[in-house]
């Protein structure tokens, strides 16, 4: 084996691993959710020493971290005259491995060729969708390990990752190249940029993985269904298969000391209010919080404890909805000329037992009443005036005893129905035979009317009033050229009608009607 490859492999050795015996990392566990790409210089102009710093800093970078993937992935490429990718996402999933694997990595050298390692980066390795690719929908990272020497017009590669969400971070071991490095990293600057000399690597290790922890870290407690009184707490199951449970305490939280409700205890992240605590078992990832005030913000934390494993804490907060009490609003639709649909909300069938209608027309019209199950939310009413102003009041009768009603006014349509296909036969010479064709919906009745149209014969206009159900009649003695009209009859006015002109050859000047 060639000299200098076995010093430089006794090298990476002696400094990875007295970092994981003297100065072990605590777990980051159940925080994270993201692909991480370490792009790693190895070039020429990188002595096997500094490479070695850097596979050992990544190591006690990388050691908190939770591999899974449901969880972190990483990956690394390295940076030389041909890119190469080391390692991609889907390769490591468990500490072991991973350290390993930093272990046996063996530098590039040749030419700074970062312009093409970007290019693979952004086509294969970074991109959703592709195969060992990031996954679609949780954060990119792509942090930059470089001397700083000659790495090329990356300015352009670098912009075309961010603009497509990936968060770009980078450590230098070298002074140079300032202002492309400052140009190229995500804000804000002072969390993403790194200058540090190779053997004082270590001093920016937990400043780096917070911000690495900040991109990539898991919404894991998640409080949804939110009402006045209850609320759902969902989680990662992080349990399953193991032995343990779920510890979950919540309470109110309280601008000033003191607390209040039925609590166990005093929870630190409740603001001093007393919490309530709930069990919840591993094979469980989610549980309903019940009995909660309305308008009131709570703190939520849940624990999961196992003897197998140690977990981080979750907490949120969240704030239940105000008080709504039915009927907090009445509406109406669907109105026609007898009935309209009044609807009214939110249902509320916890409390309430039925909810009550009341109807009439104003101004003194008879009152009507209905009851409908406290299941429904609307009804229709029926059988109402044409054209007339209802007052409808619903009444919500609460288990308590107590009522609330909410009124409202809706009108109806007026019925204007056109009377169609007005026909005269002549019966005879001063008879003629009326028939028309109409809806009878809302109608009162016809008015049926005739007079001469010849200046010779003396004016005079008779009048009939037939029925709503009344399609047809027959009128006799009529003057010659005698016009005839029906026209509708409606409960507050007399509608446009339809008329006909009936022709004689009769001279009489008697006429009437005949039903």
């Amino acid at each position: 084996m060639d000299i200098h490859m076995l010093t430089w492999m006794m090298m990476v050795c002696s400094l990875l691993r007295p970092s994981a015996l003297q100065n072990p990392a605590p777990e980051v566990l159940n925080c994270c959710e993201g692909d991480v790409l370490f792009l790693v210089d190895s070039s020429g102009s990188v002595p096997s020493y500094d490479h070695a710093r850097m596979l050992s800093f990544l190591s006690d970078l990388l050691r908190p971290f939770s591999l899974d993937p449901d969880q972190v992935r990483v990956g690394l490429l390295q940076v030389g005259t041909k890119p190469r990718l080391e390692f991609g996402f889907d390769r490591y999933s468990t500490q072991g491995d991973l350290q390993r694997a930093l272990k046996n990595i063996i530098p590039l050298r040749g030419d700074t060729n970062t312009v093409e390692a970007l290019r693979l980066a952004k086509e294969t390795v970074l991109r959703p969708g592709t195969a060992g690719g990031a996954r679609e929908g949780l954060p990119r990272v792509l942090v930059w390990l470089t001397d700083g020497v000659t790495p090329g017009d990356v300015s352009g590669p670098l912009a075309e990752l961010r603009e497509e969400g990936v968060a770009v971070l980078a450590v230098s071991t070298g002074h140079s190249n300032y202002n492309l490095l400052r140009e190229v990293v995500s804000p804000p600057l002072e969390d993403h940029l790194h200058f540090v000399d190779v053997d004082d690597m270590s001093i920016i290790t937990e400043d780096l993985r917070n911000a690495i922890i900040e991109i990539i870290k898991a919404e894991r407690l998640q409080v949804r269904d939110i009402s006045t009184n209850s609320a759902s707490v969902h989680w990662r199951p992080v349990l399953a298969g193991l032995r343990g449970h779920y510890e979950i305490r919540y309470g109110q939280v309280l601008s000033g000391g003191g607390g209040s409700g039925s609590g166990t205890g005093t929870s630190p992240s409740t603001g001093g209010s007393q919490y309530q605590r709930l069990i919840q078992s591993a094979d469980l990832n989610n549980i309903r919080l019940t009995g909660l005030k309305p308008e009131t913000t709570y703190s939520v934390q849940l624990i999961p404890e196992s003897n197998e494993l140690t977990f981080n804490k979750l907490s949120t907060t969240f704030t239940t909805k105000p008080e709504v009490v039915s009927p907090a609003f009445v509406s109406v639709s669907d109105s026609s000329h007898n009935s309209v649909r009044v609807s009214w909300g939110p249902l509320q069938p916890e409390t309430v037992t039925s909810y009550y209608i009341e109807y009439s027309a104003l101004p003194r019209g008879v009152l009507q009443t209905l009851t409908v199950d406290r299941t429904q939310n609307s009804t229709l009413l029926r059988k109402l005036l044409p054209d007339t102003t209802y007052l409808v009041t619903v009444t919500a009768r609460h288990a308590s005893g107590k009522e609330k009603s909410m009124s409202v006014k809706v009108c109806t349509q007026e019925v204007t129905p056109a009377l169609a296909d007005l026909q005269l036969t002549t019966v005879g010479s001063d008879s003629v035979q009326v028939d028309w064709k109409s809806s009878t919906d809302g109608l009162r009745g016809y008015w049926v009317t005739w007079e001469a149209q010849q200046s010779s014969v003396q004016a005079q206009r008779s009048t009939l009033y037939l029925p709503a159900d009344s399609l047809s009649t027959r009128l006799t003695h009529l003057p010659p050229s005698a016009r005839v009209c029906v026209s509708p009859i409606y409960r507050t006015a007399r509608g446009d009608g339809l008329c006909c002109t009936a022709q004689f050859h009769s001279d009489a000047l008697g006429y009437g009607f005949q039903t």
